[in-house]
């Protein structure tokens, strides 16, 4: 009830689960998240305060939950005035308290508030853990601060802290993008030395570091010691690969590796949409088109992204068309096309001298009901939004019109 806002019926569900002795701490602690969502900063706060009334006494894990719903909501300065002020005295913070608010501060990004939270934490003899240590660690590699970093897993093996995998990935990353790739090595080594043994998104991490120098030999040498020690490749290490290669223009040299990590580890909607978009730049239409056709035999459903990459590579080919079905197709699976490929095809159609569909546009505004949404997505093109940005507010209307147009008029 709460995700979808009907806090009403959320309440009357909280009495009567409160009859039925089916209330708990993480009852509120869901609560409170959700209200923090939604920016309702106040409702998490009275949430916290109403436990006791309804039998259920806040413990630390309560306090924790609060000061984390508010931190994850971008509300860190509410968490730190509520830790500061009200509820310290009330329970004697751990690790995960200090670290929630770390985190917080490291997001806001403000990394002297975070330097001042963890040496607080320090002060009072609460013990930072290797989550704590991870979480400076990112905060410091983030904010360019890669020595500042070193030290403090250096202090964290002092005290006995032995870092986990996670946290030389942050290191190993950091150091690819400084361009200092003879420490990423050194680090690698050192963390083999520890007893650590690389995962995947290790040895990632490093390939990513060789791939930003362009020292392709080392990273397929890479790829060669992972199949060595049994460690199976992901999409992530085809994409790495992948990208670099179109990043120094070498196509043939990137199709091949697309083409020998595919059978090994399954593409995601990154690997697709860079092969589609990398012929169609390529002036290899029939190529991506090819690329397309495997991806539905593998029955991989398209990203946003993927449906774009061809839509404009059809477009720059004047395939008005194919294009067409294509945006029928996306727009069927609930995907919104974005403002790029929205503007390219319609030009198109214009171009072609369609102009009737946009005419008669304004006699189907009220027919119209379009309402899609880009799926939930996790991959690294998904969440780059600069070249495909969505179609803004004030156009909507045009917009879900103008498609409602075409998708009828090429049915027929």
């Amino acid at each position: 009830m709460a995700k979808i806002r009907q806090y009403e019926i959320m309440w009357e569900l909280v009495n009567s689960m409160r009859g039925k002795g089916m209330l708990n701490i993480e009852t509120f602690c869901i609560i409170m998240r959700k209200y923090a969502r939604a920016q309702k900063v106040n409702e998490a706060v009275y949430t916290f305060n109403i436990m006791k009334k309804y039998d259920v006494p806040p413990n630390l894990a309560a306090f924790n939950g609060l000061l984390s719903a508010l931190c994850k909501s971008k509300n860190v300065r509410k968490a730190q005035e509520i830790f500061n002020d009200t509820m310290k005295d009330q329970f004697c913070p751990d690790s995960k308290t200090y670290s929630i608010l770390i985190e917080g501060w490291g997001r806001a990004p403000n990394l002297p508030k975070a330097r001042e939270i963890f040496n607080e934490m320090v002060d009072s003899d609460c013990k930072p853990d290797i989550v704590t240590y991870g979480i400076m660690v990112d905060i410091l590699c983030k904010a360019g601060r890669t020595d500042e970093a070193v030290e403090i897993i250096n202090e964290m093996e002092f005290s006995g802290c032995q870092p986990m995998s996670f946290i030389y990935i942050v290191l190993i990353h950091t150091y690819g993008i400084e361009n200092r790739i003879e420490d990423a090595i050194d680090t690698f080594l050192h963390m083999e030395r520890n007893g650590v043994k690389p995962d995947v998104a290790v040895y990632n991490s490093l390939l990513g570091a060789f791939c930003k120098v362009n020292k392709f030999q080392n990273a397929y040498k890479v790829v060669d010691e992972m199949d060595r020690k049994g460690v199976k490749p992901n999409s992530r290490t085809c994409n790495i690969l992948i990208n670099g290669l179109i990043g120094r223009g070498e196509t043939d040299e990137a199709f091949k590796v697309f083409r020998r990590m595919s059978k090994v580890c399954e593409p995601d909607a990154d690997t697709y949409t860079m092969m589609i978009k990398m012929f169609c730049e390529g002036d290899e239409l029939e190529i991506a088109l090819k690329v397309w056709k495997y991806m539905e035999r593998k029955q991989f459903a398209p990203s946003m992204h993927t449906f774009s990459a061809l839509i404009n590579g059809l477009c720059s080919k004047g395939d008005v068309s194919r294009a067409s079905v294509l945006m029928e197709e996306m727009m069927e699976r609930g995907i919104r096309p974005g403002r790029h490929t929205f503007g390219k095809l319609r030009k198109l159609l214009l171009k072609e001298g369609r102009e009737d569909l946009c005419s008669s546009a304004a006699c189907l505004s009220e027919k119209t009901a379009t309402s899609v949404t880009m799926p939930l997505c996790c991959g690294e093109l998904e969440r780059d939004r600069l070249e495909f940005d969505t179609f803004e507010e004030d156009n909507c209307a045009d917009y879900s019109i103008f498609l409602a147009v075409l998708l009828l008029s090429w049915r027929h």
